[in-house]
């Protein structure tokens, strides 16, 4: 078959495979949402179900410091009863009796545990409050990792069809020199494996744009059944110069980490623990009042004659002096104890593990900018290397095989130097998570 024949064909084939492709992403784009990188935030921060659990553990928080308010009011009680004697002989016969009363009854003093329990639960509170802002952090990170995913991914697939096209064009070209004699037919079939190669490339750089929308997809919890545009931010390149202080970053994230803030508050709420346990070796003082009035069906009286004049009421008084109670107060207190130091313990990992974190993101970063720069310089070899190949091929003085050597390299390096830049934007969002200076209002640009 003669190579131009061959070759129109090919370029007619591939316009047609192109154009049903593009015309599918097309007809999908009509149908498809339009996601930005702040809609993808704010969905997710909606459709959580982390953060919704946290939503629920901070309702059950405030449940429990409103319980504990409610332990310094008095109870108000109303109670009944009623009777019937039957009797199988006796003039009286059978008699019916009923009785009412209003009593109600408050803690005068129990060693300060009542406000030690109150204390515990709003500390208790704060720390879900803390959990839940770390847990909005956590989220915000999940889709920033995410969109940096799915833009890498977008960039290798840029890569690989500037490739393909640079494949594709030196394919066409040496058909024409074959056919013009000035080239062998071995370098024809060599550019066309070369180039079925960079096909495949392509095809893999696409399934890993097309697997990174998936796990957005996860992450956002959407729909897996419909289609999505996500709309690539703008990101400008990270800063390279910039001097990093492993403890003053550290310090910060100690002050503004809101799990270490949680677990604080958490141990001082155990630290309550221990004084509401204390208590029970107190004296304990109630108060009690009672209100009421009886009534029988023996008495002559009439019922209303009866309520009004058995009304009464009471006031109490009541000391409780705890003298011996099994070791039970002892046992209470040593649980509290080690409750707190638990708590001391849980708190002071934290703070080790802030720590190490934040260090190891400070080193992660300086390696990210060193292999960006190794990166550029890379590029910029390998791309006069290539140059220089193609020329010494054009001019009769290099083999085909070199001009591929060449070309690999230097998509290699480009592929790479997308990978160095998103890998240093990325790392300057793993310092903000690790600090905690990561919000809901999260950019992808410096």
């Amino acid at each position: 078959m003669n190579i131009q024949i061959w070759l129109r064909r090919s370029l007619a084939a591939a316009v047609v495979v192109t154009g049903s492709v593009l015309g599918a992403d097309g007809a999908s784009a009509q149908t498809a949402q339009r996601i930005t990188f702040e809609d993808a935030i704010g969905i997710a921060l909606q459709q959580s179900t982390t953060i919704a659990r946290s939503a629920n553990t901070q309702t059950l928080n405030h449940l429990a410091v409103s319980d504990a308010r409610m332990g310094f009011l008095p109870d108000l009680r109303v109670s009944t009863s009623g009777s019937q004697d039957l009797q199988s002989s006796g003039i009286g016969g059978a008699s019916q009796s009923m009785n009412a009363r209003l009593s109600s009854s408050v803690t005068v003093f129990d060693g300060f545990a009542n406000i030690a329990n109150l204390r515990s639960a709003q500390l208790q509170q704060e720390a879900g409050s803390m959990d839940a802002e770390r847990t909005r952090q956590d989220v915000v990170f999940s889709v920033i990792s995410g969109y940096l995913t799915l833009v890498e991914a977008r960039e290798q697939v840029r890569v690989a069809e500037d490739n393909l096209s640079a494949q594709t064009e030196r394919e066409a070209e040496l058909a024409i020199l074959v056919e013009r004699g000035s080239r062998p037919v071995a370098d024809l079939y060599q550019q066309r494996a070369t180039a079925a190669a960079a096909r495949s490339t392509l095809v893999e750089a696409e399934r890993a744009r097309q697997l990174a929308e998936v796990g957005l997809v996860q992450v956002l919890r959407l729909d897996a059944a419909a289609e999505y545009d996500f709309e690539s931010p703008a990101i400008t390149d990270a800063a390279r110069d910039v001097v990093l202080d492993v403890t003053t970053l550290v310090e910060q994230a100690l002050l503004r980490r809101p799990d270490i803030a949680a677990l604080s508050a958490r141990t001082d709420a155990a630290q309550q623990g221990v004084r509401a346990a204390q208590a029970s070796r107190l004296p304990t003082v109630s108060l009690s009042a009672g209100y009421g009035a009886n009534y029988s069906s023996a008495a002559e009286l009439g019922l209303t004659d009866q309520l009004d004049r058995s009304r009464g009421g009471s006031v109490s008084l009541s000391v409780s002096v705890p003298i011996f109670d099994r070791l039970s107060s002892g046992h209470s207190i040593e649980r509290a104890n080690i409750q707190v130091d638990n708590a001391r313990l849980t708190l002071d990992d934290q703070r080790q593990q802030v720590s190490l974190e934040v260090k190891r993101a400070v080193l992660d970063r300086e390696a990210a900018v060193a292999r960006l720069e190794a990166a550029d310089a890379r590029v910029e070899a390998a791309q006069q290397a290539l140059t220089s190949t193609e020329a010494r091929y054009d001019a009769g003085v290099a083999t085909l095989f070199e001009v591929t050597q060449s070309r690999a390299a230097a998509v290699d390096a480009t592929s790479a130097q997308v990978r160095a830049r998103y890998t240093l934007v990325y790392q300057d969002q793993v310092l903000a998570y690790y600090t905690g200076t990561l919000n809901a209002g999260a950019r992808l640009t410096n």
